[in-house]
């Protein structure tokens, strides 16, 4: 019924501009009158939506009435009349009076659809009870069920949405080492969550405490203190938090990254122990503050340590007083061997790579002590360092564990046992896999989970069993600096050059929209000609003082 009410929206708010357009260029009637229906139709598909502006229905108009232009007198009209179209400068001034009208035709067509559409809103529906579905978590796993269960909701599923999140953005966390190694823009790799929902509700604040057994979430939310959230389904994908194992002074002192707050405060940390070191007279302390240590030799710590190799290096010849100094990295990993989640021909191309340009490796430690002037590892190897970055160790957010202590183990159609209407996915939850273990914590299986428990609580609300979530991977990609990356694609193994493009290739087409996807692309490119910016974006960092 909305749709039928859309098109006969289009069709009232197709005739003026036709009628307009008519009077002055005197097109032949019936032609012009059954295009002008047709314009009007497609125009009011696009903005017949009272939350757009009257500009942006203006303008999404005129859009609408120039892609017009370029398909009937163009394309269409001469391949009907057996001539191939041609889109050269003379046919387009030959039609250029077509093209008059037609954006003349669109834009007031779009400006009709927007007052229909505030005049004449859609009745609304007599209020009934319909289930709720919570989605607690914005990262790749909520915001995929989300999106998904939008989607049904606009094709019928009869249920409200709500996803409640305590960041009002979608952060593509892959890109986050480009923050903080200053490749790219903050602001650049988060999309607002908002502008992606159509039909689903979004509530910024933090869930504090869920009671399953009435099915309330308790949600702290601005000046209305704590508001109580009722629901039928809730989704937890509230994702994973540092772990520093209660080692002493690390927790204090490490710098995490799980957050665009967390890179960019690395990243000014960094810059600043330069600008710091430049201007230090003792030799010990410039060396203690030239030294950075990255703990957890998996995918992000890896990605991180040659990052910020290349930062610091790039920005050296900035520094006269440093010209003679060598900068020190430190790896510290648990394992015999880099990058585990590889086979180990790639874990040791990595080690190699990296290696070759001086970075420093102690595999098989760990971090024992930190401070603010070393850390101290199991081994009882004392490293003087300002920095040390930790990717060593992740575990459920804390909330998870308010449902239900312990693991949150879950069924393999990410149903959490013992508690109805409950689901849980992500980094948060332990979905079994058909080998016998857990599905990976990465972006590629979360944003898959979201959209499998969306459609299997659909399925429940319409009374049909939901089905186990199955996905074997896409494959992995690790970037080591240098325009250099590793990586497996299904049965293909990949390096050097070639696999930088590809990670870079992947990373790109997966951020969310395509503004996002053009400013990375624009950030990246920039990166290739101009020198890295050194600008602190916070001030003096207290750490490096």
């Amino acid at each position: 019924m909305t749709l039928l009410r859309r098109l006969s929206s289009g069709v009232l708010a197709g005739l003026p501009g036709g009628a307009v357009v008519a009077l002055v260029m005197k097109p032949p009637w019936v032609l012009w009158a059954v295009h002008t229906v047709v314009l009007g139709a497609v125009v009011s598909l696009v903005v017949s939506n009272r939350r757009q502006s009257p500009g942006s229905a203006f303008s999404v108009g005129l859009l609408v009435g120039l892609l017009d232009w370029v398909a009937w007198p163009l394309t269409l009209v001469p391949l009907l009349n057996g001539i191939t179209p041609s889109w050269t400068v003379t046919v387009a001034v030959a039609h250029f009076p077509a093209l008059v009208g037609a954006t003349l035709s669109g834009a007031i067509a779009g400006l009709v659809c927007h007052a229909l559409a505030v005049w004449f809103p859609v009745a609304a529906r007599p209020a009934r009870a319909k289930p709720h579905v919570v989605i607690v978590g914005g990262g790749f796993g909520g915001y995929g069920a989300v999106r998904e269960l939008d989607r049904l909701v606009a094709r019928g599923l009869d249920a409200h949405v709500t996803l409640i999140s305590d960041s009002n953005f979608l952060l593509f966390t892959p890109l986050l080492v480009g923050v903080a190694s200053s490749t790219v823009e903050a602001r650049h790799v988060s999309a607002p969550v908002r502008a992606g929902l159509d039909h689903a509700s979004f509530l910024h604040g933090r869930v504090e405490s869920i009671d399953t057994r009435t099915r309330n979430a308790y949600v702290s939310a601005g000046r209305d203190g704590m508001l109580r959230v009722p629901y039928d389904h809730l989704v937890l994908a509230v994702g994973a938090v540092p772990h520093f194992f209660d080692l002493p002074g690390v927790g204090s002192h490490a710098f995490a990254m799980k957050s665009v707050v967390d890179a960019t405060r690395l990243r000014d940390h960094v810059l600043s122990s330069l600008e710091q070191a430049d201007l230090e007279p003792g030799p010990a302390e410039q060396a203690r503050l030239l030294t950075f240590v990255v703990a957890g030799g998996g995918f992000a710590g890896t990605e991180l340590v040659a990052e910020l190799f290349d930062l610091v290096h790039d920005v050296l010849h900035l520094y006269p007083r440093l010209h003679d100094l060598r900068p020190r990295f430190v790896l510290v990993h648990a394992g015999e061997r880099l990058l585990p989640e590889l086979k180990a021909t790639l874990g040791e191309y990595a080690q190699r790579k990296l290696g070759d340009r001086g970075i420093e490796f102690r595999l098989g430690a760990r971090v024992a002590k930190a401070s603010a002037d070393d850390v101290l590892l199991d081994s009882g190897e004392k490293i003087a360092t300002r920095t040390l970055a930790w990717t060593a160790g992740n575990r459920p957010n804390p909330l998870a564990q308010h449902v239900k202590q312990g693991p949150l183990v879950v069924e393999p159609t990410m149903r959490v046992p013992e508690l109805p209407g409950v689901w849980a996915l992500g980094d948060c939850a332990r979905i079994p896999d058909p080998a016998g273990g857990t599905y990976p914590p990465t972006a590629q299986h979360a944003i898959r989970e979201g959209k499998a428990v969306a459609n299997n609580i659909a399925a429940v609300l319409g009374g049909r069993r939901p089905v186990p979530f199955r996905f074997g991977g896409l494959g992995v990609l690790v970037s080591l600096g240098h325009r250099t990356a590793a990586g497996e694609i299904g049965r293909w193994r990949v390096s050097g050059f070639v696999a930088w493009i590809l990670w870079r290739s992947v990373y790109l087409s997966k951020l969310p929209g395509t503004e996002k996807r053009l400013r990375v692309l624009a950030d990246w490119t920039l990166d290739l000609v101009f020198p890295r910016d050194i600008a602190l974006s916070a001030g003096k960092d207290r750490r490096a003082a």
